[in-house]
């Protein structure tokens, strides 16, 4: 099976695919847009998800991370770069990933402020890094290469936060 980039972005206009793929501000005039949308994904986590069982968070982000490697991987094209810093969309559908199973095991030791910002700082140390071959993840095509390190970024992140929990509890 070979990836390419959804078609179906290349009729909307230019202003929406930008708009949609930086969150409009956000991504276009903050410093350190990486950061903030993925900040704007933790809040997108509590606003939608943070009282709901992890299969609906994780089915949302499925079909919500289709939508960002189509508006990524068009903006990308739209701004003539590779996965152009602005485009924040990624990091914020994928942030509900890192906190999967936040309310049960060993999570429940720590108050839920500080499992967000731990999964907050997590994600942002992988997404930045790219350790474990997540950098060779942003070599697939169009928005493919866009989303899916910071996927594995979220998965890497989810995995550590469980693990320290547990750590924490056991000690």
């Amino acid at each position: 099976m070979k990836l390419s980039q959804p078609g179906w972005p290349r009729m909307l206009p230019r202003g929406v695919v930008i708009g949609l793929a930086t969150l409009g501000p956000v991504g276009m005039r903050l410093p350190a847009p990486g950061t903030w949308g993925s900040a704007a994904g933790v809040l997108y986590f509590l606003a939608c998800f943070s009282r709901v069982r992890w299969e609906v968070a994780f089915a949302w982000t499925v079909l919500a991370g289709y939508l960002a490697v189509a508006l990524c991987g068009e903006a990308e094209q739209r701004l003539g770069r590779k996965d152009p810093g602005q485009v924040i969309l990624d990091e914020f559908v994928v942030m509900p990933l890192v906190f999967m199973g936040w309310r049960a095991g060993a999570l429940l030791a720590w108050p839920q402020w500080g499992v967000v910002l731990a999964g907050f700082a997590l994600f942002r140390l992988y997404d930045i890094l790219k350790p474990f071959g997540i950098r060779r993840l942003q070599s697939w095509p169009g928005g493919w290469g866009v989303v899916v390190d910071d996927v594995a970024a979220a998965f890497a992140a989810w995995v550590t936060l469980h693990v320290l929990a547990a750590l924490w509890a056991w000690r």
